[in-house]
C-alpha cells in the first residue's frame, strides 16, 4: 500500500514510519523540514519525504494522489495555550481538503482517550473537534484513543522521570489520584499498523490501553519502585491546574502550555470505556512495569529513536516558517571564534557532536547554567530538554536549548537554532575545513535583533562571548582522541 504519514518526524510518527516500511509499505512522509525524517539506508527506497505543513494548505499541493491510506498524527498542544484549538482546527480541514482530492480510502488518528465528553479538558475538546472533523473526509476514519503513553522519550514517560529522579519529596496536587490506563508505545504501534486496510474497523472508533488501572500516583511510585529510590508524596488540595503547571515547569523539561493542557486533562480518570479491540485485534499489551522497563533498556543503550522534545511543536515557535530553517544573511549581528589544529579533523567534529546535556559545553558551563536559569525564569525550558542520543544528532533534535537545523559529517558542519527565550533570533555554526597543512574549526554566532532591546541584549553579552567561544574551542581540540 502507499500510505501517507503526517507528523513524520515526530515521536510516534518517526517509529511508525519504520514499522511501515518494515511490513513492506510505500510511504510518503510529510514534514515541514524534509531532512529531520532520517531513515536507514535501507529504508530509503520506500519512502517518499516532501515538504508540507498543515497550517498552510497550499504548501499541501505536492502530495500525490494516488494514497491509499493516510495516518494524522500532528497536534498544536505544545503551542501557545490560547493558540492551539484555533491550529488544530485549521490543520485538520486543511488535511481533509487535501485527502479528499486524492484515492485515501482509510485515515487512521491517534487521538486522545475520552472517558466524559461532559467535563473534557481543552486539549482533549480540540482532539474530539479534529475527530470529528476527519470524519467529514470522503474517506473513512479509524480512530485510536490512548492515555498516557509509556516509552522512551514520550512526554508523559520523561516528565515522570523528571519528576522521581529530581524529587525525593513531592508536595502534589488531588489529581494524583485520578484514575489512568498507561500503554506501551511498542502496543501503540502495534494497533496503529493493525488497523491499516482492514474494512472492519472503518468508521470505527476504539479506545487502546495496557491492562493496568493506575492513579498518576500510582504509576509514579511505580518508577520509584523500578529505580529502587524512596519517594515521598504528599497530595494537597490547593494546587490550581495555573499553579499545577507552573510546578511542572520548574522541575521537569516541559513548557507551560504543554504542561498546562496535560494538567488540566488528568484531572479527570482517562480509562477504557470501550473494550472491542481486544476482540478485534487480540493481542497481549505490555504492563505498566514492563513498559518502564523496556524504557530504561532504550535509554541505556543509547538508542532512543524519538524523543517529544524533538518536535517543533515543543519548541518556543508558534507557527514555523521557512525563514526558521536558514540562516539570514541580512539583519543580523555575529561573532565568531576560530582554532586552527593538527588533530583528526573528524574527531574533532565528534566532539561538536557531543555538546550539551550532561557533557555541557565544555568551557564556562557556569554560565551555561545560570543563562540556563535566567531562561527558566523568563518561562523557557532552560537547560533541561537535554538531548536524544549521547553522541547521534539528526536535524531537528534537541540540544539543551538549541535545535539542530544542519549537521553533516562529510561537511563537517552544524547548524542551532536558539529556542530560548530572547529579544530576538540566534543561531550557532559550527565548521571544520582544511587550512594549508593543517584544520580549522570556526564557531560563528548570528543574532537578528528585535528593537533596541535586542541590540542591548547582544553588546551586554559580547564580552563574556569573546571569552566563552575561544575557551570552548580549545576545550572541544583537547577532548579529541
Amino acid at each position: 500500500m502507499r500510505i501517507l504519514l503526517t507528523g513524520a518526524n515526530g515521536y510516534i510518527g518517526t517509529r511508525l514510519l519504520c514499522r511501515l516500511v518494515e511490513q513492506g509499505h510505500e510511504v510518503v512522509a510529510v514534514a515541514r523540514r524534509p531532512d529531520s525524517v532520517k531513515l536507514p539506508q535501507k529504508y530509503k527506497k520506500q519512502v517518499t519525504v516532501i515538504s508540507g505543513d498543515l497550517l498552510q494548505r497550499e504548501s499541501l499541493a505536492a502530495i500525490p494522489k494516488d494514497i491509499d491510506a493516510a495516518y494524522y498524527l500532528v497536534h498544536s498542544m505544545g503551542k501557545r495555550y490560547e493558540d492551539f484549538e484555533r491550529l488544530d482546527k485549521r490543520a485538520a480541514e486543511n488535511f481533509v481538503s487535501c485527502m479528499d482530492q486524492t484515492l485515501c480510502q482509510q485515515v487512521i488518528y491517534l487521538t486522545g482517550l475520552i472517558s466524559n465528553k461532559d467535563s473534557l479538558s481543552r486539549h482533549l475538546r480540540s482532539r474530539f473537534e479534529v475527530e470529528n472533523i476527519l470524519r467529514t473526509a470522503k474517506a473513512p476514519l479509524t480512530a485510536l484513543r490512548a492515555g498516557i503513553i509509556i516509552g522512551s522519550g514520550s512526554a508523559s514517560f520523561e516528565i515522570i522521570r523528571d519528576l522521581i529522579e529530581k524529587l525525593p519529596i513531592m508536595v502534589a496536587p488531588k489529581w494524583v489520584h485520578s484514575n489512568c490506563q498507561p500503554i506501551a508505545i511498542l502496543d501503540v504501534l502495534f494497533y496503529l499498523t493493525g488497523v491499516l486496510k482492514n474494512g472492519e474497523y472503518l468508521g470505527q472508533t476504539f479506545d487502546i490501553g495496557g491492562p493496568d488501572v493506575l492513579s498518576y500516583k500510582d504509576m509514579l511510585k511505580g518508577y520509584a519502585k523500578q529505580r529502587k529510590l524512596f519517594r515521598l508524596i504528599i497530595t494537597v488540595p490547593v494546587l490550581t491546574p495555573r499553579l499545577s503547571s507552573y510546578w511542572l515547569i520548574l522541575i521537569t523539561a516541559t513548557n507551560y502550555y504543554l504542561a498546562r493542557a496535560l494538567i488540566e486533562s488528568v484531572k479527570n480518570d482517562a480509562i477504557c470505556n470501550d473494550h472491542r479491540i481486544t476482540k478485534a485485534l487480540p493481542h497481549r499489551c505490555l504492563t505498566y512495569q514492563e513498559a518502564l522497563e523496556r524504557s530504561f533498556e532504550k535509554i541505556q543503550s543509547d538508542s532512543v529513536i524519538s524523543t517529544w522534545k524533538d518536535s517543533w511543536s515543543s519548541s518556543g515557535h508558534t507557527e514555523i516558517s521557512a525563514e526558521d530553517f536558514t540562516v539570514p544573511l541580512n539583519g543580523c549581528l555575529s561573532m565568531g571564534a576560530r582554532l586552527s589544529f593538527k588533530k583528526s579533523p573528524d574527531a574533532v567534529f565528534e566532539e561538536i557532536l557531543k555538546l550539551g546535556d550532561s557533557k555541557g559545553w565544555c568551557f564556562m558551563n557556569w554560565a551555561w547554567r545560570i543563562r540556563g536559569l535566567v531562561d527558566l525564569l523568563l518561562g523557557g525550558v532552560g537547560l533541561r530538554k537535554g538531548r536524544r542520543s549521547k553522541k547521534k544528532l539528526k536535524v531537528g533534535d534537541v540540544i539543551d536549548f538549541w535545535r539542530v537545523l544542519y549537521v553533516s559529517k562529510e561537511e563537517r558542519k552544524l547548524v542551532l537554532l536558539a529556542e530560548m527565550k530572547l529579544p530576538g533570533e540566534a543561531w550557532l555554526e559550527f565548521t571544520i575545513k582544511p587550512k594549508n597543512d593543517r584544520h580549522e574549526v570556526k564557531q560563528n554566532a548570528i543574532f537578528r535583533p528585535r528593537g533596541v532591546f535586542g541590540r542591548i541584549y547582544w553588546y551586554s553579552f559580547y564580552p563574556i562571548h569573546l571569552i566563552m567561544f575561544p575557551g570552548m574551542l580549545r576545550r572541544l581540540v583537547k577532548g579529541a582522541l
